[in-house]
């Protein structure tokens, strides 16, 4: 197995490595396809191993919250394991060929987020559809990246929000609400109207949207930062997380990556298991999971509201 070398970095870079000694002692909390064979807790668990093959051993009804992000439709390099573009058809019977498997693990009242892009959003449409009620599509903007000369920037990606039973799932919508910059105060009666007045700043607090337009892009001076080449942000997840789990609600995630569904749900209180077919991204999971100990803040989110992006920082410097 490949093992991130230690580099000569800038003295603000965070980017998480791992190192032998990491990778002896991390391993060890890992479970592999031969472990859940036979009856095993996966609770709180990382599973190293393919995903048609792990899902056989898994529980049905399992998991109260399931969050997808699998490999788009392009040709991308995951540490040595390449995924090849292929045409629309062939990418969609690829979907069809592990989804209804992974929402018998969902429970009845249980949720589901699949990521995407615009190139496999339609395909995701069409396969979601099969098996659960769609109730929602999220578009985030995703800004990073210097542009095209030929094309626009593609800046946004989406999240389909579906459940089993549309009469009956969690959703609250007061554990994500955004926190804005009121620039032009509204007052009646000389008081504010719908937003609050502080030495710091005046704000709105308000309800989600399926828009958003306040997530910032892991890069190389965030504490969450990683290798994996399409690691998704920490305050992405806990978005999706608060609104639609509980407490003690167990989080699953068959496309595990570098950890960020296992480590958001655990600093929110909540169990999780992931499924993640590459070692060493399975064993970054397990070092941000024990960081996680330590370190359970989560970038733009404080006080029980989401920070519209750079409003936090700019607050906390007065």
């Amino acid at each position: 197995m490949p093992v991130s070398v230690q580099k000569s970095v800038a003295p603000r870079n965070k980017t998480l490595v791992l190192n032998q000694s990491d990778t002896a002692l991390l391993k060890k909390n890992l479970l592999y396809l031969e472990d859940i064979k036979t009856p095993h807790n996966i609770t709180n668990k990382t599973i190293c191993a393919d995903l048609l093959e792990a899902l056989d051993y898994l529980p049905n009804n399992f998991a109260d919250l399931i969050i997808i992000d699998p490999p788009y439709n392009l040709t991308k390099n995951f540490n040595g394991t390449v995924f090849n573009a292929m045409k629309d058809d062939a990418y969609e019977t690829y979907l069809s060929s592990w989804f209804s498997r992974v929402c018998q693990k969902l429970k009845p009242n249980g949720s589901l987020y699949m990521c995407g892009d615009f190139k496999c959003t339609a395909a995701m449409q069409r396969v979601i559809e099969q098996e659960l009620t769609i109730l929602n599509r999220i578009t985030w903007q995703r800004e990073k990246g210097r542009g095209s000369q030929k094309n626009w920037k593609n800046g946004m990606e989406d999240i389909w929000f579906a459940v089993k039973n549309p009469k009956d799932y969690c959703f609250n919508p007061k554990a994500v609400m955004m926190r804005r910059l009121v620039k032009a105060p509204y007052k009646v009666g000389g008081k504010p109207k719908d937003w609050e007045q502080t030495d710091k700043g005046n704000f709105r607090n308000t309800y989600p949207s399926n828009f958003w337009d306040d997530i910032s892009i892991p890069f190389w001076s965030m504490k969450e930062n990683t290798p994996h080449p399409t690691q998704k942000p920490e305050k992405l997840y806990a978005k999706l997380i608060l609104a639609s789990s509980k407490k003690g609600d167990m989080v699953f995630d068959p496309f595990l990556g570098s950890g960020t569904t296992s480590v958001v749900a655990k600093k929110l209180g909540r169990k999780y298991c992931g499924i993640e077919i590459n070692e060493e991204y399975a064993l970054m999971a397990e070092k941000r999971l024990k960081d996680a100990l330590q370190n359970t803040s989560i970038q733009g989110y404080q006080d029980g509201v989401f920070w519209e992006r750079n409003t936090l920082s700019a607050m906390q410097k007065k």
